[in-house]
């Protein structure tokens, strides 16, 4: 019997993609093929004087070298958020429609050529002339200009809150806490560099891209060559990771088909890894203010949080800060402010945790300082602070499990044998601590309808079929025990059809929305096939099922049989072959709840660290994470465990390693390779634990799916600072933790 919902079915796509059968958007293979190359300006600010493309067109296997002054106009093209089934770029400025330059990277020019190589050689060898002006790219440069804009992150979220007395609350507590973090940019470094294979036919477009919704980047396409999306047709079967960078649609997604066009012939875009860092968003610059008042009890009456971030100079993009920390504990009033400067940088975007990873890091700092302060255990704090009701609407949680979350990581974590004062246990030169902090992030109730298809075949087999890609989250796997459970069959007879504009469309699996919406869609084409079987069933004469009550009929192992009888049973494939009928399919559509549905909608967690710091060197070292984690229905435990294990290393990482900074000189990033931005390998893992507490969610879809791809990071990095503290007594205020910061504050301790 094959495993059913929720078990830990090995991932279908594993075996395809260690033998190299699966196919990536930079494999895809095209009589006639060629290849690009971008040109990217070595400016941050001013425009473009000239280029020379003399060299480059005349270097070996050269086809051609596209300028400004070459490519067409293009159609202006706001700035929305992806997972809303429209246009979705990543910044409203298109590069190469003018001679103005906006930020360091931005395209300014295409080499197109026989080999990749011959592209990559010829693009050296475009000269470009500028009359640069001064940039503006880091918050230092800019804080003295700062605007509070109305909406921020893509739109979806307004740029400040307030509910409740916080003015008040502050002035009346008994202890209250300020304080300020800094936190360096991030960038996305997924294994596969973002790329796009084009070819045109003569009207009708097929593009190959790099995504993670590939309805996203058809109606991109579209939007700014204004063509009909009856004329493109994407395709990204599988994607080598995304976290956000492959979300939105970035500029190189429409200049591949625009230079395809110019050359017809069909043109692959990849980028380099050091163009990864300026081409698809990152995670910007911020400080983050937070002020929090509480009783001499431990009740947390007002929190005020104020964000400052560097944005781009065309979109109001900052990550929300405020969103799930306003929420999650009782606070009687909050106050939530995002301030942008405007800089020379390309738009930021969504980075894993977008929001919830950066603004859960103060709360649970300030959490920390607050329960040593009170003399109270860290998480007695927090569960004296968490109640049953989203404290922003006052509307009841979908489901929690933060308390039973706290108690089975604690458990697991042994935090009762835990001494409270830091700096007290040693082990040679290493100074041991250990933190606690709560995970919460948001379950996305704003995307449209979501469609799939599900179809049996008269042997037995099914399929399920929906437009998003596999992007290495096994999606493919969970999503066919979905199929398999809903009809009543085998998992082993059972495949998923995916990656392609043509099939059922789904919101871009962004935002821990993925599970949620795709097997949402899925559950009810399953279960509408099964149902149709089941009438095929009673209403034929020949069946031992016929003329009973649809009702009494129930269907497992490809087989029907009355609930109460089981002896009157029929297989799917019998009645199929019977009826003369191949195949049967039935589509499935499913409408999330409006945004304003009078729920509280996050996921919830508990993360524990045990770090060790070496006192004369000022290292931090993490010898043990544990998570626990309430996802609601889990559709398959070995994908999720995976998901949240690579979320906590990826906390890891925001907190001991990922940090990028801008050459104010040259307004170019300092680390664009990664020999310079510095990401975990296997020597910086330590050993991880997972604990997942299942809770029931009526709710969150027919199957209470609420999603882990982003809440295994957040909280993290608290854990960890607080970790730190516990070891040194030095209170972290910048991540990521620096020895070049740690070291002279546990010299001036003593240390």
């Amino acid at each position: 019997m094959s495993p059913s919902l929720g078990a830990p079915a090995e991932r279908r796509d594993g075996p395809l993609k260690v033998t190299g059968s699966a196919r990536y958007s930079a494999e895809i293979e095209l009589p006639g093929l060629t290849h690009a190359a971008l040109v990217n300006a070595t400016i941050a600010s001013g425009r473009v004087t000239a280029i020379d493309t003399e060299q480059a067109a005349a270097a070996a296997g050269v086809v051609a070298v596209i300028t400004h002054e070459d490519l067409p106009r293009l159609n202006e093209v706001h700035l929305l958020p992806s997972l809303l089934g429209a246009a979705a770029p990543g910044q409203s400025f298109f590069p190469m429609q003018d001679d103005e330059i906006h930020y360091a990277g931005q395209p300014i020019a295409i080499v197109v050529a026989e080999t990749h190589e011959q592209a990559q050689w010829a693009a050296t060898l475009v000269r470009a002339s500028y009359a640069p002006t001064a940039p503006l790219t880091s918050l230092d440069e800019g804080r003295d200009q700062p605007y509070t804009p109305e909406r921020i992150f893509a739109g979806l979220m307004p740029g400040s809150t307030s509910r409740g007395d916080v003015d008040g609350n502050l002035a009346a507590a008994d202890v209250t806490i300020e304080r300020r973090w800094h936190f360096a940019a991030n960038h996305h470094n997924p294994i596969e560099p973002s790329a796009t294979t084009a070819v045109w036919q003569g009207d009708e477009l097929t593009v190959w891209d790099a995504a993670q919704g590939v309805t996203a980047s058809q109606l991109t396409i579209c939007a700014l060559l204004g063509i009909s999306p009856s004329k493109v047709r994407v395709l990204g079967h599988y994607v080598g990771g995304g976290f956000g960078c492959k979300a939105m649609v970035w500029p190189h997604v429409t200049l591949a088909p625009l230079a395809a066009r110019i050359v017809r012939r069909p043109v692959r875009l990849s980028l380099t890894r050091p163009q990864m860092f300026h081409s698809v968003g990152h995670r910007e610059e911020q400080e983050l203010t937070l002020t929090v008042g509480a009783t001499r009890d431990g009740k947390v009456t007002a929190a005020r949080g104020h964000k400052l971030s560097v944005g781009s100079h065309f979109d109001d993009w900052a990550e929300p800060a405020w969103g799930a920390t306003s929420a999650t504990y009782q606070t009687d009033s909050f106050e939530g402010v995002h301030q942008i400067v405007r800089g020379n940088t390309m738009t930021p975007t969504f980075t894993r945790g977008p929001g919830e990873t950066v603004g859960t890091f103060p709360m649970e700092v300030a959490m920390d300082e607050l329960a040593y302060e009170l003399g109270i255990d860290p998480i007695e704090l927090r569960l004296r602070n968490i109640g049953a009701t989203d404290a922003n609407t006052g509307f009841a949680w979908s489901s929690d499990g933060r308390e039973e979350c706290f108690r089975r990581g604690a458990e697991r974590f042994g935090w009762a044998e835990r001494d409270p004062r830091p700096g007290i246990r040693r082990e040679g030169d290493w100074l041991i601590g250990s933190g606690v902090a709560m995970a919460s992030y948001p379950v996305a109730f704003f995307m449209p309808q979501q469609h799939a298809r599900a179809r049996l075949y008269d042997d037995g087999s099914a399929v399920g079929m929906v437009n998003s890609p596999e992007f290495g989250t096994g999606m493919t796997t969970a999503m066919a025990q979905v199929v398999a459970d809903a009809i009543g069959i085998s998992l082993d007879g059972t495949r998923m059809e995916h990656g392609d504009t043509d099939l059922p469309s789904v919101s871009s699996a962004v935002g821990s929305n993925g599970a949620l919406m795709i097997s949402s869609a899925l559950h009810l084409a399953g279960v509408a096939l099964r149902e149709q079987l089941i009438a095929m069933a009673v209403a034929d004469d020949r069946s031992p099922l016929h003329g009973a009550d649809p009702a009494a009929v129930a269907a497992a192992d490809g087989r029907m049989a009355l609930k109460d009888d089981p002896s009157r049973s029929e297989a799917f494939a019998d009645l199929l072959r019977r009826s003369r009928v191949a195949d049967v399919e039935s589509l499935g559509s499913w409408t999330p709840p409006p945004p304003d549905t009078p729920h509280g909608l996050l996921t919830f967690g508990a993360q524990f660290a045990e770090v060790a710091v070496d006192a004369d060197l000022g290292l931090v070292r993490v010898r043990r994470l544990v998570g626990a984690f309430a996802p609601g229905r889990v559709l398959n435990e070995r994908t999720t465990r995976s998901q949240l294990m690579g979320g906590m290393l990826w906390g890891l990482s925001q907190a001991l390693l990922e940090g990028n900074r801008t050459d104010t000189r040259t307004g170019r990033w300092a680390a664009g390779n990664l020999g310079e931005y510095l990401v975990p390998v296997n020597a910086d893992a330590p050993d991880v634990g997972i604990e997942l507490v299942e809770v029931a969610d009526e709710v969150c879809g027919p199957l209470g799916v609420k999603g882990v791809g982003e809440v295994g990071q957040v909280g993290v990095a608290a854990a960890i600072a607080n970790a730190v503290f516990h070891a040194t007594g030095y209170r972290v205020r910048e991540l990521p933790i620096a020895a070049e910061t740690l070291l002279p504050a546990l010299n001036d301790d003593g240390g």
